[in-house]
Formats: C-alpha cells, structure tokens, sequence
C-alpha cells in the first residue's frame, strides 16, 4: 500500500512538472512572435511619435541617426545650434543690462565719477550725443550712482522737478522722483540703500528705497519755461544734491552735456559680452534669478570665473550676436505683436511699452514676461518707470512712435513727407515731435542740432485755422515751411517719436490721434 501512494505520488508531481514546461513552452513561443502589426525590431506596436527616423531634415541640415544614436556630424551640428541659441538668448535678455553698463561707460568717459556729479543738458541735449532716444524737450540731469562704492546715498530733489526715475542696473523700476514720484513735484530727500545694506531703515524724513544692484542710473527731467531752459537749470544747479550717508552734502558738480560727443549705447557684436560680463563680476549674484544666469553658465560667463571662450565658441556667438541684432531690429521696426498697435495694425503708430506694464508681465504675470516686448523697448529706449505706461491724466508723459508710413514702407530720408497734429493737442505741458536714427536709435544727425519740434519751444510753427500743425520732413524744406519742417538725410532711414507730456483723456481715449506719416513725393 505504501508503495502504492508513493508511486501515485509521484506520477502526480510528473504530471505537474510536465504542466509546468508546457505553459512554459508556450509562454516562450508567443514571447518569440511578434504582434502582426509590431514596429519593427519590437515585440508590439511602438507609437510612431516616439521613434527618431535614420534621417531627419531641419532648418540647420540633415541630421543622421543609428537607431535613435546621432552620428558624429549631427552631434556637431547641434550642438554649435544650441550654444548659438544660448548666445542669441543671451543678447536679447541682456540687453537692458548692457544698456546701463553702456550708460555707466560713456558717462565715466564725461567724467562722471563720482554721486555727486552730473551731466546737466543747459540748452537741452542735441544730436551729438550718442543717446537711445533722448529728446530735445526737457532738461536732463543725469546721475549715477554706485551703492558698493558710496554706501547708502541720499538724493535731494528740489521743488518743481519733472519726472524722474531710478534704475538698477538691470533696468529694473526701482523708484520715481520728482512729479510723479512719492514728493509729487514738492521737492524730498530720498535713500537709496543698497543690496546689502543690514542696518535699521530711518523710518521719517526720507522716501527710503533698496535697489537690487550697486550701480543705479538716475535720470532727472526739468520742464521748459515759456520755451526756455534757464529755470530748470537753475533748479538743478541750486537745488539738487547727491552725496553718500557717510559724507556732509556737497555742492553738485556739473558738467555741460550739449554739444558734447560721446556714447552711451551698447555694442551689436561680440563685445557685447564682454560688457556683460563686467556687470556679472561687479553686482551680487542674486540680482538675476537662476535661470538667466544659466544662460550665461551655458556660454561659458559666470561670477567669480574668467569669461574666456576658444575659438569655436567665439565663433558662435560672433553669429549669435548677429542673429540677436537682426531679431532686436525686427521687433522694434516690424512689430508683429498685434497689442503694440495705438490704432490697430492699419495704423504705423505704435507703443515702446508693448502690453502696458513696465515689467513686460502679461495679465499681471498669467501670461508670463513679454521678452520680446522687453527687448523692443530696451533696444531703442531707455527710462524704466510706471509713469510711462500708467494712465496719470496730466501727470507724467506718453508715447507714440513710427517707423512706418501709411502704406507700411520704412521712411526714406531722399523723400518728402508730412504728418497732421490736430488742435487741441492733449498734452497739459507741451507735446513733441523727434527723429531717429535707426542706427544709432540716437537723434538723427542733420545740419538741423535738434531734430525735433516742440509746441513749447517752436512756438513760431504755422498752424491751420482748426490750430492743427503740419510737421513736414524731407531732406530739403518745403517752399514757406521752414518753421515747420524737420530734415533728414538721403540715403539713410529714419523714424520719430510723439511725446506728450502731462497727457490728458483725449489721449487716452482715443478721440484724438494724429495723422499717419504721408509719403509728398
């Protein structure tokens, strides 16, 4: 009997082994064949928008792959791709950094070395300097200040300033003065601590303000008087002061920015980064969030290392910075934005501020940061404040610029053209008209020293019975429209910016608008 069981026993465990080794078998053998409809060198289908084919063709060549494995050709090719890209990237962010840097540049040159010099415009600033965008309508006083060199430093304004602003260095909005600042045109004394000030903050007597950067530029304005500059000169000369906490105030030094030639705008090529790199070194680290930084790590420029590319890279971003430049012009003379237009696309008047919001955030940050818009307005303009883009009814100032005429063609400066202000300008102090030069972004340079007309300062302009002013331009006057008339050069382009300062609703609105620039011959 026990023989019995055991035999019994043992056929069992045979007959499950044998099961065993059969699924087994068959597991093995579907395992062996593939589904009917299986990608190629897989078992099963593989979605076809995974797979990389052996031959790609883009916009920078073929590129060739084993297997999804580039070869060396294509790993070559993208890779100088992506550190152009870097390079691009790094330019059209940087260019409101370098923007400053070239500011702090020229106005050393001038010799402005110290917080309490500054460069003073006595009879306005004219086209010999070599300025973004400057007009020819308000008196400047520019300072700069340098927080790691003074400390905490004290601005004076004196009553009946203009609007004016403090930067950092990354062109970043730190505070207003003057008008449309906390003393609202009265005259006050403001701080401005720097990054790493630790102390305690004097709570009475000062706008107190802390600027992300060490080196801050400071741009003050002074409104013209019956066309005039002396009063504003007056005011900046006797009532401004600049002087750091740790030493007694001093008289401002001044000196003469009319008629004197120098520049202040950043280079297009590769030097570009070598002014880029001088601020990296210079101001605390966390000035730039991490992300932009890793943009300068990825070409090699980082705070505490020697900015020294080989050749290929020098290379690369020699390309970069052209590619950066083309697209920089792009955007600021052939917006495709369809917010940036005053009137609608139709129209060649359009906004330096694209969006609205002197940070470039789109909905108040749910969209992100306009970059572009960020480069357009840094590319041909300097002066970061929301005074320029807030709607302050006769406070502060607008602007309106054009590249274009009616028919979208670039202004030619061998023709003749003639653009309509109507009456009843808005504008409670006084409204302007200035060209450019689209090289330089600087005022156009002409046998005319101020491209310009200003309702406050050309009072001799004719007007229409309806007190409209036909502004006309051209590389000779119009017969009779001499005090009309701004001149431009055959041979180069130009544009112009409207300013109004002290809009009024009208501007807002839009019940009022001036003509498109018409092509006369």
């Amino acid at each position: 009997q026990a023989l019995l069981v055991r035999a019994l026993t043992n056929i069992f465990l045979l007959s499950c082994a044998c099961g065993s080794f059969l699924a087994a078998t068959v597991a093995m053998s579907k395992r062996k064949h593939p589904d009917s409809d299986a990608t190629p060198g897989f078992n099963h289908k593989i979605p076809a928008c995974l797979m990389t084919p052996d031959e790609v063709n883009t916009s920078i060549g073929t590129l060739k792959f084993f297997d999804g494995m580039p070869d060396e050709a294509t790993v070559e090719k993208v890779y100088d791709n992506l550190d152009t890209i870097r390079g691009t990237e790094v330019f059209l962010d940087f260019v409101p950094l370098a923007s400053v840097e070239a500011l702090r540049r020229g106005m050393q040159d001038v010799g402005i070395d110290k917080a309490n010099k500054i460069l003073l415009y006595t009879d306005l600033m004219d086209s010999g300097s070599i300025f973004l965008t400057g007009n020819t309508d308000t008196v400047y006083a520019i300072g700069m200040l340098d927080l790691k060199r003074d400390g905490p430093t004290i601005v004076e304004i004196p009553a009946g300033a203009g609007p004016g602003t403090l930067n950092d260095a990354y062109f970043r909005f730190v505070i207003d003065m003057g008008a449309p600042g906390p003393d609202r045109g009265k005259g006050g004394k403001y701080l401005i601590l720097p990054p790493d000030f630790e102390g305690t903050e004097p709570s009475d007597g000062y706008f107190v303000a802390r600027s992300p950067t060490y080196v801050n530029w400071l741009p003050l304005r002074g409104m013209l008087k019956d066309g005039k500059t002396d009063a504003a000169v007056k005011m900046w000369t006797e009532g401004l002061k600049i002087y750091p906490v740790s030493q007694t105030p001093c008289q401002i030094e001044i000196v003469k920015g009319t008629g004197l030639i120098f520049n202040t705008i950043h280079a297009n090529d590769y030097s570009f980064y070598d002014e880029i790199n001088e601020v990296i070194q210079r101001e605390p680290i966390d000035a730039l969030p991490e992300e932009i930084r890793g943009n300068l790590a990825a070409i090699g420029m980082q705070q505490g290392k020697p900015f020294k590319p080989d050749d290929r890279m020098k290379r690369l971003l020699t390309d970069a910075i052209a590619i950066g430049n083309a697209t920089a012009r792009a955007l600021a003379f052939r917006p495709r934005s369809e917010s940036i237009w005053y009137y609608g696309k139709e129209s060649s008047w359009f906004s330096a501020f694209d969006g609205g919001d002197y940070r470039w955030l789109v909905d108040n940050g749910k969209g992100g940061r306009n970059k572009d818009a960020r480069t357009l307005f840094f590319y041909i303009a300097t002066v970061n404040t929301p005074a320029m883009v807030l709607k302050m009814v006769g406070v502060g100032s607008q602007y309106a610029l054009a590249a274009t005429d009616s028919q979208k063609r670039y202004l030619d400066g061998s023709k003749t053209y003639k653009v309509l202000i109507p009456g009843n300008a808005p504008a409670k102090d006084f409204w302007s008209l200035v060209v450019y030069d689209p090289q330089t972004r600087s005022m156009l340079q002409t046998g005319q020293p101020y491209p310009s007309k200003n309702s406050e300062r050309n009072k001799d302009m004719a007007k229409g019975s309806d007190g409209s002013i036909t502004i006309w331009f051209g590389p000779a006057s119009p017969k009779s429209c001499e005090t009309n008339w701004i001149q431009t050069v055959p041979g180069k382009a130009w544009f112009v910016c409207l300013r109004l300062y002290g809009p009024l609703q009208p501007w807002f609105d839009k019940t009022w608008r001036p003509s498109e620039i018409e092509l006369v011959d």
